[in-house]
């Protein structure tokens, strides 16, 4: 019964991240459509940060447009993917920050995804205008600053062997 209730915490506790900060994704999304005109442009910092509405149909700086069904299948894959490594570090305290980006990079996924899904593009909407970089939106600084974070992790924090752990080739090598 005890295992039961840790197995329901270590789940349901990440579910409900995700779904809020998936909400707050899509609700940023949802303030700029409805109050910005598609291309409009208001400064929130002169000459540092605007927001601009724009429908990105691609990838970063509008790559790779009109590839929607590849960018939905390939989602799922990263989705499938981080719940497996999620689930094979669930139980394990000393993982608790590469679990912890692991929900921010299934919530910022998810955040794009459901866009593609329900308008066919993404809202994008934060602009830098000090440097070259592609308009962006809540769900890109999740999953830019969570693999950055994961590359720091699995580099410099865990070891081989604990990477091993980490996406269950340790296990699999011990079961043949």
């Amino acid at each position: 019964m005890k295992e039961n209730k840790k197995t329901i915490k270590i789940y349901t506790v990440p579910i409900i991240i995700i779904g809020l900060l998936t909400a707050l994704d899509q609700l940023t999304k949802f303030m700029i459509t409805s109050s910005f005109e598609l291309y409009e442009s208001r400064p929130v910092i002169k000459n540092v940060l605007s927001f601009t509405y724009i429908q990105n149909r691609g990838v970063a700086w509008g790559m790779f447009q009109g590839k929607r069904v590849i960018f939905l299948i390939l989602t799922a894959i990263i989705l499938l993917l981080c719940f497996y490594i999620y689930s094979n570090i669930a139980n394990n305290p000393k993982y608790c920050i590469l679990r912890a980006n692991m929900i921010i990079l299934m919530s910022g996924a998810l955040g794009n995804m459901i866009d593609r899904i329900k308008l066919g593009y993404v809202v994008d909407f934060f602009e830098a205008k000090f440097i070259d970089f592609p308009i962006f939106n809540v769900a890109d600084i999740y999953v830019v600053v969570s693999m950055i974070m994961i590359f720091i992790l699995i580099i410099f924090k865990y070891s081989n062997e604990e990477f091993d752990e980490i996406i269950g080739s340790k296990k699999d090598k011990e079961q043949d």
